[in-house]
């Protein structure tokens, strides 16, 4: 990748995306391709091989897809399944066709059976069961995998597949039904010091363990990554049967590090109370980053101070 490719960004408003192309333009890409939903829908066939036709992008960046937390997953499996699978076959299909020199397809550490061994290698994808909760998200993105090893084994494509760890910064959602862990905790925590309450209720016992990565950190590993010369972007693609690679801090928490680490930033110093009739979800999802790591990147931005900084961006956007 170079500052003359013309770079297409799927889902560039969304937390993934919009990271992406602030990323992009800090490093001088300025030939950006980028299209709301409204502009194009990408579970649309026709419109997607259009779309193609007449941007004819050089590189593509595929963040976009149906996200949620346990809540979504477990209300909409049908529509994370149909969604997501949809966009990513029109999206690699047609940067075959049009012979996009690189793709990177986001995935999500969900993909991986829910008692695999930690912390999560790249190997151990399809080795066990998926954790029930999420297992439609989590088959739809596996999908995408396996879509863009198929197009690099037939048509020699140069498509990779980066699977990040549980994201969080800028552009994520607060919506307390549809949201993952960390902007539920944040919205509970500020409108629990809003109304004055006592205690803030959190769903599971607080023992499940998760790892956390500042989205623009996630961005610059995958600038990282595409701007690879194109032997050593090879070797990535060729380390293990599937061109997959883990983004990651390598570190995890508990749930209830979390919680308290986010009522220090927020300011509320309640009781904090864990309703064990919720589920848990997986035990543990810790990533093992050392390929990532080993091409020279590592996250810069920890944990407590993102925290700090998303609520801050939460009050100055005034985003609930």
């Amino acid at each position: 990748m170079n500052t003359t490719d013309k770079i297409f960004v799927c889902g560039h408003s969304g937390m993934v995306g919009s990271a992406l192309v602030r990323a992009l333009r800090r490093h001088g890409y300025a030939n950006l391709v980028l299209r709301t939903h409204a502009e194009l829908d990408l579970t649309d066939m026709a419109a997607v091989a259009r779309f193609f036709d007449a941007e004819q992008p050089d590189v593509v960046f595929h963040p976009a897809g149906r996200v949620g937390g346990i809540v979504a997953n477990s209300t909409y499996p049908a529509d994370f399944i149909r969604d997501n699978v949809q966009m990513e076959i029109n999206v690699i299909h047609q940067a075959w066709v049009h012979g996009v020199k690189r793709l990177l397809y986001f995935g999500s550490s969900c993909i991986y059976p829910r008692a695999c061994p930690q912390p999560i290698r790249e190997e151990y994808l399809l080795t066990g069961e998926l954790e029930p909760t999420n297992s439609a998200y989590a088959i739809s993105k596996i999908a995408g995998v396996e879509t863009c090893r198929s197009y690099n084994q037939q048509h020699g494509t140069r498509f990779l597949a980066v699977m990040p760890t549980n994201l969080y910064g800028p552009g994520d959602h607060y919506d307390l039904q549809n949201s993952h862990v960390l902007p539920a905790l944040i919205r509970k925590m500020h409108e629990a010091n809003t109304r004055g309450d006592a205690e803030v209720v959190i769903w599971g016992s607080g023992r499940p363990r998760r790892e956390f990565l500042h989205v623009d950190d996630l961005a610059e590993a995958c600038m990282m990554l595409a701007s690879l010369d194109t032997a050593s972007f090879d070797k990535v693609l060729r380390t293990w049967r599937y061109p997959l690679i883990n983004i990651g801090c390598g570190e995890d928490s508990t749930i209830a590090e979390l919680a308290q680490w986010v009522a220090a930033a927020v300011g509320f110093g309640g009781t904090l109370r864990y309703d064990t009739g919720k589920p848990d979800g997986t035990p543990q999802k810790l990533l093992e980053v050392s390929r990532i790591k080993a091409l020279g990147w590592a996250p810069r931005i920890g944990l407590r101070e993102g925290i700090a900084a998303t609520y801050r961006d939460v009050l100055k956007e005034k985003l609930f």
